[in-house]
């Protein structure tokens, strides 16, 4: 039989039964939140300079490996270890509305675990190492003693460097079978860092909830005023960085491009100032989608130098 509802005017429509099984597990491992690592780890196949074509398999297992595995090892850890502040705020997630019963959620994110390291060393040493401490992050980030998520100096931190540095490091590993260049690394480890002002957009819409809770986000600790102006700051200053290094390097045109998304972004950031807490949300649909252009261009200067 049907579940129905009624409408105001009383006309019975079928209801959405909740989702259970395998949908229940692809809502834990959140598919929103693989894009970005999978955008770092094409940027990190296309700065390494090597042809794409030839290895699509290996592209297929990175992409995997850093969207789907570790992301979603993540994911499912951090929906574990706040089943009881998502029994209060979000008790539809699907360990708190019992959809994933018992330990399933644990085990899941356990498994998932085990996977990644399994992919991540058929792909390489350098690969391995980087997944693994992908990996520990993941768990450090949610999993007490650390929980690094209770101080939005290093749970931000973890963020950045799992969601941008990690994957553009293991995509110019898989396409180079080695260790990157230093360029590379150096541009990667820029991107993480201005990622950590990304991660501090998305702790506005939770103050309160974080403040309750015990979280000390850095809207909680700063305020909202300062913590959108740290925010600005931290994600401009390594893209001014980056404009540096590739001026260095003879990029003028790949560097002027930057430039002009970093102005661009500039330009919007006042907005932001005036209203952080309403504003947050748009300035991490534009601002942010200014910055990660800004990643994929230095990539294509980077294919090119030794």
């Amino acid at each position: 039989m049907n579940a129905s509802v009624l409408t105001a005017d009383s006309t019975p429509k079928t209801a959405r039964a909740p989702r259970t099984g395998a949908f229940a597990a692809l809502e834990l491992l959140k598919p929103i939140t693989w894009f970005a690592p999978m955008w770092a780890f094409g940027c990190g196949l296309v700065s390494s300079g090597r042809p794409l074509l030839h290895s699509l398999p290996l592209i297929v297992a990175g992409v995997a490996l850093c969207g789907p595995l570790v992301t979603g090892t993540s994911q499912a850890a951090n929906d574990w270890f706040d089943r009881h502040v998502d029994a209060i705020n979000e008790p539809g997630r699907p360990i708190p509305s019992g959809r994933m019963p018992g330990r399933t959620g644990l085990y899941l994110a356990l498994l998932w675990t085990v996977f990644s390291a399994i992919v991540a060393a058929t792909l390489g040493a350098w690969i391995f190492c980087a997944a693994m401490l992908g990996l520990a992050l993941a768990w450090a980030y949610s999993a007490p003693p650390l929980r690094l998520k209770l101080n939005g100096w290093l749970g931000n931190a973890a963020c950045g460097l799992c969601y941008e540095g990690l994957p553009w490091f293991t995509g110019a590993a898989i396409m180079a079978g080695a260790l990157p260049s230093p360029r590379i690394i150096a541009v990667a480890l820029l991107y993480s860092i201005g990622a950590h002002g990304i991660m501090t957009l998305n702790d506005f819409k939770s103050i309160e909830g974080d403040r309750e809770m015990g979280v000390f986000s850095l809207p909680v600790m700063l305020g909202a005023d300062r913590a959108a102006m740290l925010s600005c700051a931290v994600m401009a200053l390594p893209q001014a960085f980056v404009v540096a290094l590739l001026l260095r390097w003879g990029f003028l045109g790949h560097a002027t491009a930057v430039t002009v998304l970093l102005l661009l972004q500039g330009a919007l950031m006042p907005k932001l100032l005036l209203d952080p807490r309403g504003k947050a949300p748009w300035y991490n649909a534009t601002g942010t989608s200014l910055y990660v252009i800004g990643m994929l261009i230095t990539a294509f200067a980077l294919r090119v130098t030794p």
